[in-house]
């Protein structure tokens, strides 16, 4: 046989076939270059990938950078956006400029910023008036430009400190919760009746809002699926809150509210005309009803939340004999979190701020912020704590706070997760993430007075005021933003001013390593995440700002763009209804005429609706200015040979012109 399918080993002696064989006789010429050649197949196929990447990058440059086609320019209104960018482009012309200044300093051997100590040439040195202009210049950099730099790295990187043990005590927290499998629990059977004359089970009234705002794409999922709660239809109460001012709308949202009460549910419509308030005013209108009074618990959900039917019984058992217990809150699970790579990596950071923050800070402290959704009060915790104000963008985070004040306690349920949808285009996200972060800084403001006289322990009060606000939302985004975005290129045109290796790079791995932990899944795109993180620290510095400063930016409300993502259960149920559909015999009915009337007008209204727009990308201006500065630092390290601060610098300043250029919504191939 030329190609035998078996080996042939020979024996020479009894047990020598059942002696272990080394593997190199196993291996002959052909196998070893067969191995040798699917290696160099997969390094061709990197350089490939990469030369891919950047060749459509430099068409993208070419398209919407230079001849502007489908693209505009994104509006700065968050905040003193202007201001920052002004800011960010003289930096970006300065450095510009000492960049030229230095390669010609470096095409005429002028070294003297590769050695550390800084040689200052005597007259007799002097070679005409560039050098002498040169040698002013590395004296100005030495003794006034340094120095400064120096200062707000140093402080930086204590900032950067403490906020990676602050990441390392979660995590360790979480590992610990892990372990000792810590999570809340439910005793017996909540709801059986204790009256042995009438035995059976008394289940408590729970209210359902579903607030939502010109929610075209989401409001027939949300509605339905909180429609199948799994509850006594007597002891619930949906109520639909619309703020649309689209009539067609209200209209469709209206109609689908009815086609789910002639399905005896107890659902309500409510329609504000004067939209005050944004989502807190609509909460606050509804809560003003006079059957509220009648209700113990209400659970709240957004447009594109989609609660599975056991929700409620996994949610509100656990108030049972807990009075001080004043909300349950879900986790969120996203339909979309593969649509694109932007979605991945929000995927990540929700994964950790869900498994791990509010984990933790549930099971250790009982307290943490209310997500606005998927979690259900006890109306009297809301009641007493001033219920729904309006002087924030973050109105859930508001009553989170003042419930703790009060003394209320909160339960995450991580194993409880509710469907929904994370921004998928880079413009939703973006004023998502400001919106997320002006308003903390808004509130703390307004609540600093309140926390400081409270009654409650001091060291929840330094938790509130150190941890949850001024840690976790003000010194984030000004460390990262300031040492990544600003200082670190600064090192490189003034080097006496040094960065540790650690900070730029062995630290923040590792932070991105555990943060990316509870999503093992999504390991391939830590370094994507790594930049893109640094990347979004701009909008969440200029958001602080905004907030903090009390800005016309901070007290905007901008609804988060749906895309009508379905789940995979949804899919198969409404393909399961097609085929049932199908299979069943064609009735004629005779139809009435305000049935027809109905009919023609819902038609009409669906005609009348407005066509999808095509995708207009943006171009964002304070992003693509920080990657040209972040790109001419990484040319300036090339005369200085630093090879590792080039690499970083290249691939950061790559990804801000990514995003820049409204490519990191794309779809993923």
């Amino acid at each position: 046989m030329e190609n035998p399918s078996y080996s042939v080993v020979e024996i020479n002696g009894p047990d020598a076939a059942f002696q272990p064989i080394e593997k190199s006789r196993g291996k002959n010429a052909k196998q070893v270059t067969w191995v040798l050649l699917l290696k160099a197949h997969r390094a061709v196929g990197c350089v490939a990938w990469l030369a891919t990447f950047f060749w459509a990058l430099l068409g993208a440059i070419k398209k919407r950078l230079i001849f502007r086609q489908g693209v505009t320019v994104a509006s700065e209104k968050l905040g003193k956006g202007k201001l920052v960018l002004r800011i960010i482009r003289v930096f970006l012309v300065t450095c510009l400029a000492i960049l030229a200044f230095e390669v010609v300093a470096y095409m005429k051997g002028w070294h003297y910023f590769e050695n550390a100590n800084l040689l200052i040439p005597r007259t007799p040195d002097l070679q005409g008036l560039l050098h002498m202009v040169y040698v002013a210049w590395l004296t100005f950099r030495a003794y006034y430009i340094a120095p400064p730099i120096q200062a707000l790295s140093n402080f930086c990187v204590v900032l950067f400190l403490i906020q990676s043990a602050d990441r390392m005590m979660l995590s360790l927290g979480c590992f610990w919760i892990k372990y000792k499998k810590i999570k809340p629990r439910i005793n017996g059977d909540p709801f059986r009746s204790d009256d042995a004359e009438a035995p059976g089970y008394e289940y408590p009234k729970v209210l359902v809002q579903i607030p939502m705002c010109n929610e075209r794409e989401v409001y027939e999922q949300s509605i339905s699926a909180v429609c199948q709660l799994d509850w006594p239809k007597d002891r619930l109460l949906i109520q639909v809150l619309d703020d649309s001012n689209e009539e067609s709308i209200q209209y469709l949202i209206k109609a689908e509210v009815d086609k789910w009460s002639q399905k005896d549910i107890n659902i309500i419509y409510r329609h504000r005309v004067v939209r005050t308030g944004y989502k807190a005013g609509n909460l606050k209108s509804a809560m003003g009803c006079d059957y509220v009074k009648d209700y113990e618990f209400v659970a709240i959900f957004d447009a594109d939340f989609q609660p599975s039917p056991d929700f409620l019984n996994l949610t509100v058992p656990h108030f049972k004999d807990n009075p001080e217990l004043g909300l349950v809150q879900a986790r969120w699970a996203f339909v979309n979190k593969d649509e694109n790579l932007l979605t991945r990596l929000q995927d990540i950071n929700l994964c950790f701020h869900f498994e791990v923050e509010q984990q933790v800070n549930g099971a250790f402290l009982n307290f943490f912020g209310f997500n606005g959704t998927a979690g259900v009060w006890r109306i009297k915790a809301l009641e007493e704590s001033g219920g729904w104000l309006e002087r924030t963008t973050v109105e859930d985070m508001d009553i989170a706070v003042r419930a703790h004040l009060n003394g209320w306690k909160f339960i995450f349920l991580n194993d409880v997760k509710v469907l929904c949808e994370v921004p998928e285009s880079f413009e939703a996200y973006r004023k998502q993430q400001h919106r997320w972060h002006s308003g903390p800084m808004q509130l703390f403001r307004l609540c600093l007075p309140a926390i400081i006289t409270s009654k409650m322990a001091i060291w929840k009060k330094a938790n509130l005021i150190l941890l949850f606000f001024l840690l976790r939302k003000l010194i984030l985004p000004f460390y990262s933003f300031t040492l990544f975005c600003i200082i670190l290129p600064l090192t490189m045109f003034v080097p006496e001013a040094e960065l540790p290796m650690w900070v730029i790079y062995y630290v923040p791995v590792l932070m991105s390593f555990l943060n990316i932990l509870p999503a093992p899944k999504s390991f391939p795109f830590i370094v994507p995440y790594l930049l893109f993180e640094n990347t979004m620290s701009v909008t969440k510095f200029n958001a602080m700002v905004s907030g903090l400063c009390q800005l016309g930016s901070s007290y905007e409300w901008v609804v988060t763009k749906k895309a009508g993502r379905s789940s995979e259960s949804d899919l198969l149920a409404a393909a399961e209804r097609d085929m049932m559909a199908k299979n069943q015999p064609q009735i004629q009915r005779v139809v009435s005429e305000s049935e027809l009337g109905e009919l023609n007008r819902l038609k009409e209204q669906k005609e009348a609706a407005p066509k999808p727009i095509k995708k207009v990308n943006k171009i964002y201006r304070k992003e693509l200015a920080l990657a040209f500065l972040l790109l001419a630092a990484a040319a300036r390290s090339l005369l200085s040979a630093q090879g590792v601060h080039f690499y970083f610098l290249l691939f950061q300043g790559v990804t801000f012109l990514v995003v820049g250029l409204d490519l990191i919504g794309e779809q993923m191939s």
